[in-house]
């Protein structure tokens, strides 16, 4: 397993990914000034999988509204990931897909991000960009449970927010939630009003 990545800029790629049923060559500086979402996710033709992907493909005009791109990327070939998209969902299979689906075969961008396994499959690992090129969040879990597009497009916003105002937002903050000034003096506003 790989350091943290968070306050690092995120390792470069370069590979094949399926794109509207097409295949096209992606690399990380195409998303040069975006926000991107790269997860990962153990294996095509599985259980949770397809309901994580399927989710965030349902959900992408929420985070496109909000300037981010969103990259799934597992360790099959972009062939594997064809067949894939190519199987109806209630079949298992992912239907259309409104973003690329990375291929990995080689398994370094797995090991660059320190998702890979002993045994050569990815975590289920989140990891935001912003739009210089750090990663400033990641989330790296087992691979039984799914996880939530909310949660992501919720700290997408919290981050977004932090950026622009230079205010830190609290614990569950929310869109329109009250945030924290970074400053030892004018933070008491926030939890004199947390108090009360």
């Amino acid at each position: 397993m790989a350091d943290c990545l968070v306050q690092k800029r995120a390792p470069s790629f370069k590979t094949t990914a399926v794109v509207n049923k097409r295949f096209q060559e992606i690399q990380l500086e195409d998303y040069k000034g975006k926000w991107v979402i790269l997860f990962f996710y153990p294996l095509d033709f599985t259980f949770v999988c397809p309901t994580e992907i399927t989710a965030f493909s349902d959900h992408i005009q929420d985070f496109k509204k909000l300037g981010c791109e969103v990259l799934g990327c597992s360790i099959d070939s972009q062939y594997t990931h064809l067949a894939w998209i190519n199987t109806p969902r209630k079949e298992g299979g992912l239907g259309d897909i409104q973003f690329p689906l990375l291929a990995d075969v080689t398994k370094k961008i797995a090991s660059d991000y320190g998702v890979l396994t002993e045994a050569g499959i990815a975590l289920r690992g989140l990891f935001l960009v912003n739009p210089q090129g750090t990663v400033v969040y990641g989330v790296v879990h087992d691979f039984g449970v799914g996880r939530n597009v909310d949660e992501a497009l919720r700290v997408l916003k919290a981050f977004q927010h932090v950026e622009k105002t230079g205010e830190v937002c609290p614990a569950n903050w929310q869109t329109g939630g009250k945030t924290i000034k970074a400053d030892p003096v004018k933070s008491k506003e926030f939890f004199a009003s947390a108090a009360s």
